[in-house]
């Protein structure tokens, strides 16, 4: 085929970026890869002025290696990439911060916007690149000079709750192979090419950093402050390593025994390093109907007060009904038609028009009934 579209493809070393290779192939683009390097607890470690950091290494030589057993099976070209540092400049820093101000960031989706959809996409088109294409579970529509990002069909895999800060330029070079089947279908399309990750588990934890005793890992980087753990009433319950360490909702690791129903962090008190818990029917201070979000990206289409949406305020939540109010370009209002649980700050709440992700922006202030809540 003449004047074949160039495609790079984001290879992590997993199965569903492997199997967007194929059908890209399939299609008949002109393939490539590249391998995004974006953490080494060496350098890291360096850039933040602290060799002696004891922190766990990155399997991300394995995740390599695997990527180019893949681009061989496949006969693909695959270039490896460094972004340490733009991914601890733009990405890691901006995490850090956040739970140093006891909120509980989400840096997918920033890894998203500034390493994966920005640095990658730039090196990309350098190297002639028309589209980047990445193994994420959600759709994109390229029409009329529009570019529209859509849910993907297999809703138990559906990311674009992480693609929700991209931009319609960034939208316009991206294709998501796999976001039209399933991911039945992708481990079976693997296997029937043979492919050396067909089996391999998909991977978790935090994007780059890896799967790892979170809180330990955080203790590396933000130093821990205990104090109390008080209930409702301010009766002091336990010990804590340090509140920026706990998120609303969280049940395990407070340490806390005893008679009655399990325990859970309903509130913090930044001023005097508290801990807030409750347990049993005071699970009601985790709801919230109205919440302040910063940091507001719509892709395509402005929401007005009279359409009907929907939100997710974390990733795998149901969607909510909601009503959105434009306050300034950088914040909006987001009321829920009934009270949602465990709305965080730091969080992404991302807006929908059915299948149509319509961006979103970043949890800043969470309410009940106008009464702001003490998260």
């Amino acid at each position: 085929m003449e004047n074949k579209k160039k495609v790079i493809v984001g290879l992590s070393g997993g199965v569903d970026s492997a199997v967007s290779i194929i059908r890209l192939l399939d299609k008949g683009y002109d393939v490539e890869a590249m391998f995004m390097k974006n953490w080494d607890s060496a350098e890291n470690n360096d850039l933040l002025g602290n060799p002696t950091i004891n922190d766990e290494v990155c399997p991300q030589e394995k995740d390599y290696q695997d990527a180019l057993a893949t681009a061989n099976k496949l006969g693909i070209k695959l270039t490896k990439v460094d972004y340490i540092t733009e991914y601890w400049d733009r990405v890691f820093s901006y995490f850090l911060e956040e739970y140093r101000n006891n909120r509980t960031p989400n840096p997918d989706v920033f890894c998203n916007k500034e390493i994966k959809f920005k640095t990658f996409l730039e090196t990309s088109l350098k190297m002639g690149a028309d589209y980047i294409a990445m193994g994420h579970y959600a759709r994109v529509i390229h029409e009329d000079n529009h570019h529209y990002l859509l849910r993907g069909i297999d809703d138990s895999k559906d990311q674009s709750y992480f693609l929700s800060q991209l931009s319609e330029e960034q939208l316009s070079h991206a294709l998501f192979p796999v976001g039209d089947i399933t991911k039945k279908e992708v481990r079976q399309i693997a296997l029937d090419y043979e492919l050396p990750v067909a089996t391999k588990k998909d991977s978790t934890g935090v994007c780059f950093i890896g799967e790892r005793n979170f809180k330990e890992f955080l203790m590396n980087y933000i130093p821990a402050n205990p104090g109390n753990i008080v209930d409702t009433k301010g009766n002091i319950v336990g010990q804590h390593d340090g509140v920026m360490y706990y998120t609303i909702g969280q049940r395990h690791g407070l340490g806390i025994g005893g008679p009655g129903e399990a325990w859970f962090v309903c509130g913090k008190n930044a001023l005097k390093n508290e801990l807030i818990v409750g347990q049993g029917e005071e699970t009601d201070l985790l709801y919230a109907n109205r919440v302040i979000v910063k940091k507001a990206n719509f892709i395509n289409k402005i929401p007005t007060e009279n359409d009907n949406l929907t939100a997710k305020f974390r990733y795998r939540q149901s969607d909510v009904e909601v009503k959105v109010k434009i306050i300034d370009n950088d914040t909006f209002e987001v009321r829920t038609l009934t009270p949602t649980k465990a709305i965080t700050p730091g969080q992404a709440c991302v807006i929908y028009d059915h299948e149509y992700c319509l961006g979103g922006g970043i949890i800043d202030l969470v309410y009940m009934n106008d009464v702001l809540r003490q998260y």
